[in-house]
């Protein structure tokens, strides 16, 4: 007993903490079986169990973990009293076994209280040597009482830790946000996602739409999503009709159908999504409040608002994946403390931008300004004074040609300048950092050549998996084959595809590239493909 409890203590790691105790409680009353279910006080069910005796395969015949709500487990948890049977089966309580689970009937549970709350339930079942007995029900209180101190620390070093990494994150995308730099790798792969066709993330009420404001928000739903532990991390903004959409996500698989999907008007959850109010939800696919087609495949999810002196940016919604371990008090607390930080983030990262762009904008003018004042003037003299020269000279002679050519390529080099006077005139162009964005990027220009915009499908993690030399020989062959495609007559529709996740000839993991347009060339042939592919 006195090793049993000095061994609680020798471990600061919740998780390992728990199942030391369920070994120990097992090992000192000779029990076949044993189980501490963490119970949560809001909910008043088991959220996660540690087994003893179980083997895994034995655990997956079982199903999935009880939730504590009826049969003697529900009674151990509303009654925190400690119960000892003799047979399990005869108990009128007993109720809701599972097909294949193991014959139990002996049984010993006790609450453990960390302070007075009461964090769970230990159980042991089946002792090997006849029933429990009130010394096995002395002797697990007494472990029960150390349990509770050392889950007690062991919580609040987990507590402290995972505050720390929430901080730390909202420290790296404030730092990302505001100098433009990447907020450093997380702790698992993740992707962000573009809308395969468009030319922006989405079209918002209080934020801008470009490649830079689209990263940033990526930023915010990768973190966050890494931090939370979630199945995948979205941004959601109100659309001009009255809804929100996802116009930046986060996700380990990339599946590439969650970018632009919509909360229609009129959904349940918007009137609290706009009004700037939290949501919390258990299960994501049977909530009658959610109505979108991605929600099936979640479970619990959080949706906080990314609101920063009274303007609402949009959501932040980090959902879990289908009977995944729900959110703690604890974890909202943090996620909605991060989506504060976030939010003023972004705002200075948009209010950066708006003065950076102001710059740009401020010498664009002055170079316009001093290109028409100064050089298309003194051009536009010296076309005078040629002009005037040659209609002195004799018609008809070569210096007469002369003059003519002089005066064509001047006014031709005044036009030439005025264009450039316009150009500078017209908003900058933002680069985009991702992959998939410069993909975008070159369509987008190729629009303007071909009058309709080139179709883009996107297979797999693009922005993960492609990038340095591959991703610029990419680029290269795709202006090469819009440039083609733009050279043949009757071109109506053309179609890129991307796929990072293409095997070679040769079995080597590759990237993919397929245009095809449906031109006419010069021999009368209709349609034309090019294919170009390389490791990654």
């Amino acid at each position: 007993m006195l090793q049993a409890v000095l061994s609680l203590g020798t471990d600061l790691d919740l998780r390992t903490t728990l199942q030391r105790i369920v070994d120990s409680a097992a090992g000192l009353t000779g029990a076949r079986y044993g189980a501490l279910g963490v119970v949560d006080p809001e909910r008043g069910r088991i959220t996660e169990l540690y087994t003893y005796g179980m083997p895994e395969a034995e655990r997956q015949r079982v199903g999935g973990l009880p939730d504590g709500r009826r049969g003697v487990l529900g009674a151990l948890i509303r009654e925190a009293e400690p119960l000892r049977l003799d047979d399990l089966t005869a108990d009128p309580r007993s109720c809701g076994v599972p097909p294949g689970h193991p014959r139990m009937r002996s049984f010993l549970g006790v609450p453990i209280r960390v302070d007075t709350e009461v964090f769970g339930n230990l159980y042991l079942t089946e002792k090997r040597a006849g029933s429990f007995t009130e010394e096995d029900l002395a002797m697990l209180r007494v472990l029960a009482a150390q349990a509770g101190i050392a889950i007690g620390n062991a919580r609040l070093y987990e507590t402290a830790r995972q505050r720390e990494r929430w901080i730390e994150g909202a420290a790296a995308v404030t730092t990302s946000l505001l100098t433009g730099e990447p907020a450093g790798e997380p702790t698992e792969g993740s992707t962000g996602d573009t809308a395969p066709g468009a030319t922006a993330p989405g079209a918002t009420a209080d934020a801008p739409t470009s490649d830079a404001a689209g990263d940033a928000l990526t930023t915010v739903a990768e973190r966050a999503r890494v931090l939370a532990d979630a199945s995948a991390g979205v941004v959601l903004q109100p659309t001009e009709e009255g809804g929100m959409e996802i116009v930046a996500a986060s996700t380990p698989h990339d599946p590439g159908d969650l970018i632009g999907t919509t909360i229609a008007p009129g959904s349940p959850v918007l009137e609290h999504l706009l009004g700037g109010e939290p949501v919390f939800v258990e299960d994501s696919a049977t909530d009658p409040r959610m109505t979108t087609h991605v929600r099936t495949r979640f479970g619990p999810s959080m949706m906080l608002p990314l609101q920063s002196g009274g303007k609402l940016i949009g959501t932040l919604a980090l959902p879990r994946r289908r009977g995944g371990r729900p959110y703690t008090a604890l974890e909202r607390l943090l996620a909605s403390q991060f989506a504060s930080q976030a939010a003023l983030a972004l705002v200075l990262a948009d209010a950066r931008r708006n003065r950076e762009r102001l710059a740009v904008y401020e010498d664009r003018d002055r170079i316009a300004r001093d290109l028409h004042d100064l050089v298309v003037q003194r051009l536009f003299a010296t076309e005078m004074m040629l002009e005037s020269t040659r209609r002195r000279a004799e018609p008809g002679s070569a210096d007469t040609e002369l003059l003519d050519r002089a005066v064509d390529e001047l006014d031709s080099t005044i036009q030439e300048v005025r264009t450039a006077i316009f150009a500078l005139q017209q908003p900058p162009a933002e680069v985009p950092r991702s992959f998939r964005g410069r993909v975008l990027r070159e369509t987008g220009g190729a629009a303007a050549l071909l009058g309709f915009q080139p179709s883009v499908h996107f297979t797999g993690a693009v922005d993960t998996l492609v990038g340095g030399p591959v991703a610029d020989e990419l680029l290269s062959a795709l202006r090469a084959a819009l440039a083609s495609a733009h050279r043949r007559a009757d071109v109506s529709s053309v179609d890129v595809e991307v796929d990072a996740t293409a095997v070679l000839p040769d079995g080597r993991p590759g990237v993919r590239l397929v245009v095809t347009d449906d031109g006419t060339a010069d021999d009368g042939s209709r349609g034309a493909t090019l294919t170009w592919q390389s490791p990654r």
